[in-house]
């Protein structure tokens, strides 16, 4: 099946892309799949509409043989996030081992999706990066894949379960059933809707650290702050799958 000719290059290119994620599918396939579950012209903008469930009919052919379905979860994810137009996922660094945590230090979970990026949604990061952080140094502890997530009655309880020993979260956004369970696990919460690279974001919470960190922070690091900032719990809803 040929690309229709308003279909612009970006779109085709985010297409294309998808469809080698998923196994037996060719383009024209998915091309179909997407004009029948979309039932609007494709476009970058339109693209971002497509869901896991969307893929899965079509795919199936009706909504009765999702079960039968063999494409594995990890694959229809990775072509929305490829259709909604999210970089190509690239390995995270290497972690690197730690003796005695440093005094006056955080464990701070970053959700990321490629490389050692923040560029994370909380309820649907491929993985959390943990670093140890203090005001000298910035630590890469350890890379927690998030894909059990997918089976886990609560998702959102699973991901909390992951970076339970954080002090800190960072995410590019969150719902707020999310965010209630992160702050009720005692980890605070700071959301940073550009995104950015992990090292960058860091190095602006060493700053603060080493200046005059608010009492939040400064509680965390054992510095003595009479009380701690409370986190406010953002509107949106967290979309599921």
């Amino acid at each position: 099946m040929d690309a229709p000719v308003n279909l612009s290059r970006e779109a085709a290119l985010r297409i294309a892309l998808a469809a080698r994620t998923l196994p037996g599918t060719s383009v024209g396939q998915l091309l179909g799949i997407l004009r029948q579950q979309l039932e609007v012209p494709l476009t970058e903008e339109t693209l971002q509409r497509v869901t896991v469930s969307d893929l899965k009919i079509g795919l199936a052919g009706s909504e009765e043989d999702v079960d039968m379905l063999d494409t594995p979860m990890s694959a229809l994810k990775e072509a929305v996030r490829l259709l909604w137009g999210e970089p190509l996922d690239q390995p995270p660094p290497a972690p690197s081992p730690l003796g005695q945590v440093p005094p006056h230090s955080i464990r701070v979970a970053v959700a990321s999706n490629s490389g050692d990026w923040l560029d994370g949604h909380f309820g649907s990061c491929r993985r959390f990066l943990v670093y140890q952080v203090d005001a000298e140094a910035i630590t890469l502890l350890d890379v927690r894949p998030t894909e059990g997530a997918d089976l886990a009655e609560d998702r959102n309880g699973y991901r909390v379960g992951l970076i339970r020993d954080c002090q800190v979260l960072y995410a590019q956004t969150i719902g707020a059933p999310a965010g209630s369970k992160v702050v009720r696990a005692g980890i605070y919460l700071l959301t940073r809707i550009q995104g950015g690279s992990a090292a960058d974001v860091l190095v602006e919470l060493q700053r603060v650290m080493a200046d005059a960190p608010p009492p939040w922070l400064a509680k965390l690091l054992g510095k003595g702050a009479q009380r701690r900032l409370r986190f406010s719990v953002p509107d949106e809803e967290e979309a599921e799958d």
